[in-house]
């Protein structure tokens, strides 16, 4: 075996090693439509060990990481999420990026993928937007606020609701904004309804027990897409 070559780590290693390594790894294959085998090929390694470190707690050598890496297209950093407390956008800017704008249906989609999102509203004190958690209900977004508080000042008022993805390794993302009347939910069975399909509890500590949805009339997207991570090599 050579040095290149990844091997597989000792029990020791394991019982103290991350666990988010191959999950992120997993993440970032599927987001990129590759399988194990390719990852495998792109990395020169096998694909047994590709799902070994999918499946298992380890942390390869950092040669392999750095190979690994740019076989998913990415940086060892994302792959380690040693980048976590970084704020999103600080990535360089892709090399031939698109500007892409997104249907109403792709929209609807990505609205669907996400569980929180960012509500505007207007205040006795100004406009003011705020993190939501939200879930789709056929076509609308749903979420719940503490009487009183910011989110629920949005009921009876025409709100833009505004959902993202950021991905600084590619430097690369959408943005979904959807525009509606947001109305407060008085029936029970509604009411209970939203609270079985919601994906969580809010996460933010105290009752927040009023729900209001928002019926969008606008959908709005954009998408930037790189079609080259990095600048090719000058010279």
């Amino acid at each position: 075996m050579s040095e290149e070559e990844p091997r597989e780590p000792s029990r020791e290693e394991r019982a103290t090693a991350p666990g988010d390594v191959g999950r992120r790894v997993a993440a970032r294959r599927e987001e990129l439509g590759l399988s194990r085998h390719e990852v495998a090929e792109r990395s020169g390694s096998a694909t047994t060990y590709i799902q070994y470190l999918e499946e298992q707690q380890s942390m390869p050598s950092m040669s392999f990481m750095l190979r690994l890496a740019n076989a998913l297209d990415t940086t060892v950093s994302e792959l380690t999420g040693s980048n976590m407390d970084l704020p999103p956008g600080t990535g360089h800017a892709g090399y031939h990026s698109q500007l892409i704008e997104l249907s109403a249906d792709e929209c609807r989609e990505l609205l669907s993928t996400h569980g929180v999102g960012r509500i505007a509203v207007s205040t006795t004190e100004g406009p003011s937007v705020v993190p939501v958690n939200y879930v789709v209900v056929g076509s609308l977004l749903a979420f719940r606020a503490a009487a009183g508080a910011t989110p629920a000042a949005a009921a009876g008022h025409t709100v833009a609701f505004e959902v993202d993805h950021i991905d600084d390794a590619l430097s690369q993302g959408w943005s979904v904004l959807a525009t509606g009347t947001a109305s407060t939910v008085t029936d029970p069975n509604v009411v209970q309804h939203l609270n079985e399909v919601a994906y969580t509890d809010p996460w933010p500590d105290g009752r927040r027990d009023l729900w209001l949805t928002i019926a969008p009339t606008r959908l709005t997207g954009r998408r930037i897409h790189v079609r080259q991570s990095h600048a090719p090599p000058s010279g």
